[in-house]
């Protein structure tokens, strides 16, 4: 056991939030609560923002693994001493001391915090308290980053998204009817908790039964640079879907989305600011052919929360005087909440296989959050 704890009765890392956007102040302090007095050169304090990829690849036969990290914050301070004092080192007096420290965050787009198996983006403070002589104590502390900075009211996510696809049904080479699938999406950008806004019609004038489908996909792709070429991985997931009711043969309908299709808590969408992983989204809309199991389709490769090619975008900020926001963990079924990496449970690692009972038997130090909406509801006198 390190001497040094011995007359260290508590050492903690205190922010005033747990959360923060990029552009604001990041103040906390060190608490240092000690039984002896003792020499103490400094209190140093790193405010690190970075991403990490890993994960194995087969190469010539042997399973090898591929890693990379990205840096976006790496400031550092000296809250206490000097880092090479000159003279007699000074010396802390016995008591509970407090250190406060302030950073000030980048202006530039941070992307927001993530975890996954094969990445992750991770914001931390680091202190190490430098005692002559001694293994220094070192304490982490993880925060959460709102971003990037996406609003759903942009004029650019407000026009709506319209699509279109026929099919014509043949027998013996001879056309028999069409069946149209006409699709509108009232905006592209979207925050969780909201409902997207989604209008289809359909005019069935074949000779089977159609069925309205609709799936919300989550893309998450990982990116190592390996050469010329690199390394990718990427991961997909099913966020939300819809099945609508059997359409008759010669009859039309109209369908709205309402309250169907509401997103659960997940990471915003994430393009072009991370260079190790990007999240987009995927809004499927599809006729399914009750016999024949055919498809026509109206894909919206764009939902904001950004995509790359038309995607959906998924945002983290919204202006309506009808929503409340909160923050929350992602959901359990996408990338960003389907696994809690190991450092940060005391137990065992939560991959997505065991069940959340057995998770909520264990501690967990840190998970991040995402913003969501909750529609105020107007209460009756």
């Amino acid at each position: 056991m390190d001497v040094t704890m011995d007359y260290i009765r508590e050492f903690d890392i205190r922010l005033d939030r747990e959360m923060y956007y990029a552009g604001e102040v990041l103040a906390g302090h060190v608490l240092l609560d000690t039984v002896e007095n003792f020499k103490l050169r400094s209190v140093r304090v790193v405010l690190r923002g970075k991403a990490h990829a890993e994960w194995k690849v087969l190469v010539s036969g042997d399973r090898r693994n591929v890693k990379d990290d990205q840096y976006f914050i790496d400031d550092r301070a000296i809250i206490w001493g000097k880092d090479k004092p000159e003279g007699n080192i000074p010396i802390l007096p016995r008591g509970q001391h407090q250190f406060p420290f302030r950073f000030q965050l980048p202006e530039s787009s941070l992307p927001c915090s993530f975890e996954s198996k094969p990445g992750f983006i991770r914001y931390y403070i680091k202190v190490t308290v430098d005692i002559p002589y001694a293994s220094p104590p070192q304490g982490m502390k993880y925060f959460t980053i709102i971003g990037p900075h996406i609003d759903c009211m942009d004029e650019q996510y407000l026009k709506p998204m319209v699509g279109q696809d026929k099919r014509t049904t043949c027998c013996l080479c001879c056309e028999k009817g069409h069946v149209v699938l006409r699709t509108q999406l009232e905006r592209s950008a979207y925050v969780c908790g909201e409902s997207i806004k989604l209008k289809a019609s359909v005019d069935n004038q074949g000779e089977e039964e159609v069925r309205l489908k609709v799936k919300l996909l989550q893309h998450v792709e990982y990116f190592i640079d390996r050469g010329v070429l690199g390394v990718t991985k990427e991961l997909q997931h099913l966020v939300l879907e819809y099945q609508g009711d059997s359409v008759k043969p010669n009859t039309r309908t109209k369908w709205d989305s309402a309250q169907s299709l509401v997103v659960p808590v997940m990471p915003p969408s994430l393009i072009g600011i991370c260079r190790l992983l990007q999240i987009y989204y995927v809004l499927k809309v599809n006729l399914e052919f009750q016999k024949s199991q055919f498809m026509t389709h109206s894909d919206f490769l764009s939902l904001t929360y950004l995509s790359p090619k038309k995607s959906f975008v998924f945002a983290n900020l919204t202006i309506k005087s009808s929503f409340s926001s909160f923050t929350e963990v992602a959901c359990d079924h996408v990338e960003g909440g389907l696994y809690i990496g190991p450092e940060f449970l005391l137990g065992q690692v939560y991959d997505g296989s065991c069940s959340t009972q057995e998770v909520r038997e264990t501690v967990v130090l840190y998970r991040p959050v995402y913003v969501s909406v909750a529609r105020n509801v107007p209460t009756s006198d």
